[in-house]
C-alpha cells in the first residue's frame, strides 16, 4: 500500500515581470524580534537601516528604542547599547529569561517570559513597578515590546491583554483583553494610529479609545496606511480596515501563505512563500504579481525592504 498527500499552494494565474530589485547584506541573520535583527557578525539590523553595534555572544537581540539596542541572556543579563556611542552601556541582572523591552528616557520596560511586566529605573537600577500576568503556555514568536505614550506604558502581554501602567504613579490602570485563546495568543503587533491603540494577537483585532472594538481574524501581517489598516490573513485574504476595523476592501489569494507586507505610498507588497511578490494598489486592490528569488532562512521587514537570509529584495 502506498499514500500520497498534497498541500495546495499559491498559484497566480498571471505573473508579470520578474522582481528585479535585489541586493546583498554584508552577514546572514540569525536571530529576528519584533523590530530589530541580528547578524552573524553580531552587528544588527533595525527596520530603518544596518547599526554597527555588538551584541554580545551570549545574548539575543530583544528590542530596538530610539536610542538604545536591547540584548539578554536566557538567565536575564541583559544590555542596553547605545546607537550614537557604541561604547556606552548600561546592563541589567534580571534573573530570568526576558520576552520583550523597551526604554524612554530613563524608564525601562520589561516583559519577561513568564508574563511579568516591570518597569525599572535605568539610572539607580531600581524596580518601579513589577506585576505578574497570567501564564502563557506557548506564544507566538512575535513579541511586541511595550510602548511608551504620555506617560503610560503599554505591555502587550503574551496571554492576549494590553497592561496600561501609568509611570508616575506606578500602578496598573486597565486591562483590556483583545483575545483569550488557550495557547499562541500573545500580542504580536500593537501601536497607536488614528489617537486609538490598535493590538492584534493571531486570532482577534483590538481597536481602542473611548470604546472597545474587536474583530475576528487570523492575523498574519498588519501594516499602517496613510489612512486605513492593512492586515493579511492565515485564509490568503488581504483586508483594509478602518481604525474603527470597518471593513474598507478584501481580497483573497487562495492557498497563499504571506511571509511579510510594507506599505509605502500608495502601494502594498507583499511577500508570499512560493516565491512572488505580490503588489497591491491600497485604492483600488488591483494587483500584479512577479516571481522573486527566495531563499530559506530568517525574514525580517524593514520600512521600505524586505530581509530574506542575507539578501535585501528592496522595493524602490
Amino acid at each position: 500500500m502506498s499514500a500520497c498527500s498534497t498541500k495546495e499552494v499559491y498559484k497566480p494565474k498571471v505573473v508579470g515581470d520578474d522582481w528585479e530589485k535585489y541586493a546583498s547584506l554584508p552577514e546572514e541573520i540569525v536571530d529576528v524580534s519584533s523590530n530589530i535583527a541580528l547578524l552573524e557578525d553580531r552587528s544588527v539590523l533595525s527596520t530603518e537601516k544596518h547599526i554597527e553595534v555588538e551584541i554580545p555572544e551570549s545574548q539575543r537581540v530583544i528590542s530596538k528604542s530610539k536610542e538604545w539596542i536591547i540584548s539578554a541572556a536566557i538567565d536575564g543579563n541583559m544590555t542596553l547599547t547605545s546607537i550614537n556611542d557604541k561604547t556606552l552601556q548600561e546592563h541589567f541582572d534580571l534573573k530570568k529569561t526576558v520576552a520583550s523591552a523597551n526604554v524612554e528616557g530613563n524608564n525601562l520596560a520589561v516583559l519577561f517570559a513568564d508574563n511579568e511586566m516591570a518597569l525599572y529605573n535605568i539610572e539607580s537600577k531600581a524596580a518601579l513597578f513589577k506585576e505578574q500576568g497570567s501564564s502563557a503556555s506557548v506564544a507566538d514568536s512575535r513579541v511586541v515590546p511595550p510602548l511608551f505614550m504620555k506617560g503610560l506604558v503599554l505591555y502587550a502581554t503574551l496571554d492576549g491583554k494590553v497592561v496600561i501602567v501609568n509611570i508616575e504613579q506606578k500602578k496598573r490602570l486597565r486591562t483590556v483583553i483583545v483575545s483569550s485563546e488557550d495557547t499562541f495568543n500573545n500580542i504580536i503587533y500593537a501601536d497607536v494610529f488614528d489617537n486609538k491603540i490598535i493590538a492584534a494577537t493571531p486570532y482577534k483585532l483590538l481597536s481602542m479609545s473611548q470604546k472597545e472594538i474587536r474583530a475576528k481574524y487570523e492575523v498574519r501581517n498588519l501594516a499602517f496606511g496613510k489612512e486605513l489598516i492593512y492586515i493579511t490573513t492565515k485564509q490568503g485574504e488581504l483586508v483594509s480596515l478602518t481604525s474603527d476595523l470597518q471593513v474598507e476592501s478584501k481580497i483573497k489569494f487562495p492557498f497563499a501563505h504571506f511571509l511579510g507586507m510594507v506599505a509605502l505610498d500608495d502601494k502594498l507588497y507583499i511577500l508570499e512563500k512560493e516565491g512572488y511578490m505580490i503588489v497591491v494598489d491600497a485604492k483600488s486592490f488591483d494587483y500584479s504579481v512577479h516571481e522573486v528569488d527566495l531563499d530559506d532562512g530568517f525574514i525580517f521587514i524593514g520600512d521600505k525592504l524586505f530581509y530574506v537570509s542575507d539578501e535585501k529584495i528592496l522595493i524602490e
